[in-house]
């Protein structure tokens, strides 16, 4: 961000734009291991924007992971592995998440708003809302 010259419209700033909206302060994330736990995401919906943001613990972070690399990127849909993130979203809202952030392209694909007890923001569907709105201006 800081070696380009151009605008950029980073995919945590336009979630949060959405988390604000709905005027929730504490999200899920699901995403890669490395989504989930590096500061990508996260650091910066909390240090830029104020929204707390919680994970899954160290099985189900596996399991998140382990389903977009093993089935989703090869368009394996597993109603098992949707059973397995709903479960993991329900446990997210249980410690308090409000919403889940899906952060990551293919995870839209398995779980639906239909499916979740809590709203789902697909990241994929915002940032690409965000840059058409953005070249329209």
């Amino acid at each position: 961000e800081h070696s380009v010259d151009i605008p950029l419209l980073h995919i945590a700033d336009v979630a949060a734009k959405s988390i604000k909206d709905q005027k929730l302060t504490k999200v899920g994330l699901l995403g890669t291991k490395f989504t989930m736990e590096k500061d990508f995401y996260s650091g910066r919906l909390q240090e830029k924007h104020g929204i707390d943001v919680i994970i899954p613990d160290d099985d189900r972070r596996q399991i998140v992971h382990d389903v977009i690399y093993n089935e989703l990127v090869v368009g394996e849909i597993n109603e098992e592995s949707r059973e397995k993130y709903i479960e993991i979203i329900t446990d997210l809202q249980s410690r308090g998440a409000q919403a889940v952030v899906l952060g990551c392209t293919e995870i839209p694909l398995l779980v639906k708003q239909d499916h979740s007890p809590i709203p789902l923001l697909d990241t994929t569907t915002l940032h690409a809302e965000a840059a058409v709105d953005f070249a329209l201006v």
